[in-house]
């Protein structure tokens, strides 16, 4: 099996991916130095995939003006190669990818020449766009690279797909898993519904990217009966902007939920802990405001660890909201268990090099 074929398996089997923010300095210019000690957190702390060029990472690293897109994906595969060699565990590398048809598929192109494994499609930023539409670039953007689908909430640029529409896109060969990020139950069932009665059900790994819901997300076993039969679907990981902090207590915790996968028996104490990841997430993500320091908010956590120099963002406007400072102190202080202070301050100084 060679690395690409270990890296879909484990994708497959599941793992924890976090989404990759942009390192700026204070000019609001790349900093690959910075980027780098944030790789090395990620890859250390135990993740087992890295989400490059994602809703986290700003998509306007794709203007022209700017033009990280590329940049950040080779810096991005050199570091996870060099980790790779390091340590003897292959990385899945996952490529965000948007826009028209034309643009995804040449973004997934850039991807596959850096050697990623597969790419999260966006739908956002498409209004034209019919479900069929959806669909026909999938397969486009398919026959490049492996797809992670993505069902993406409305109120940071998604839309509201059918039933229909997710038993098509399961229906894709090339789609090899599917990132459900509605931040709604309702919608979250139907996507499981579809992948769990498709003909695919088991080429196809479902990846929760609820950041208000993981811990529930991760323990759940959806049972779906359809002519006598009962087929039955599960999250087997995450890829996650709330993952991109705090994760070396995420990955503890991933690896604690999956002893009960198949067990019938839930401890209540995990009940508790999946709200206080929730209530965590409220304060990073700003959802007070509608998330609109949800990247900022993820920065600032990154800023108190040392593992970024300020909260810049490409957009000058875009910053921590009012009272949103507060908000993550708050959390700090009443879930001291969920924070990874110590492992980043024992080993900083190693990524630094």
């Amino acid at each position: 099996m060679d690395r690409h074929e270990t890296a879909l398996q484990k994708l497959h089997e599941g793992t924890v991916i976090p989404a990759l923010p942009l390192a700026l300095d204070e000019r609001r210019e790349f900093d690959p130095v910075q980027q780098r000690v944030l790789l090395r957190y990620y890859l250390n702390a135990g993740a087992g995939g890295i989400a490059a060029a994602v809703h986290t990472t700003q998509f306007a690293i794709r203007d022209p003006k700017i033009a990280l897109f590329e940049p950040l994906l080779a810096l991005a595969s050199e570091e996870i190669g060099r980790y790779e060699e390091e340590s003897g565990r292959v990385i899945v590398k996952v490529a965000g990818v948007c826009g028209p048809t034309e643009q995804a598929v040449r973004e997934a192109e850039i991807a596959a020449r850096y050697g990623y494994d597969a790419v999260l499609l966006s739908p956002g930023g498409l209004p034209g766009y019919t479900e069929d539409d959806f669909v026909e670039r999938t397969r486009q953007v398919a026959r490049v690279l492996p797809v992670i689908g993505f069902y993406l909430q409305p109120s940071v640029g998604g839309r509201a797909f059918s039933y229909d529409y997710w038993q098509k896109i399961c229906g894709i060969p090339n789609v090899v898993a599917i990132k459900s990020a509605p931040f709604n139950r309702y919608q979250t069932l139907e996507l499981v519904r579809a992948a769990a009665l498709s003909p695919r059900r088991d080429e196809i790994a479902l990846y929760t990217g609820n950041d208000d819901n993981i811990v529930i997300d991760l323990l759940t076993e959806y049972a779906f009966t359809q002519d006598g039969v009962t087929y039955r679907k599960r999250f087997v990981g995450g890829l996650l902007g709330h993952w991109a902090v705090w994760t070396r207590k995420a990955v503890e915790l991933y690896e604690e939920l999956k002893q009960y996968r198949g067990c019938g028996e839930i401890p209540a104490e995990l009940l508790r802990r999946a709200a206080e990841v929730t209530d965590s997430n409220s304060a990073f993500f700003d959802t007070a405001n509608q998330f609109a320091g949800c990247i900022a908010g993820i920065h600032e956590v990154l800023r108190r660890q040392g593992l970024m120099k300020g909260i810049w963002c490409l957009d000058p406007e875009e910053g921590l909201s009012p009272g949103q400072s507060e908000e993550i102190d708050r959390v700090y202080r009443m879930y001291p268990h969920l924070n990874d202070d110590d492992f980043v301050r024992d080993h900083l100084s190693d990524w630094m090099e």
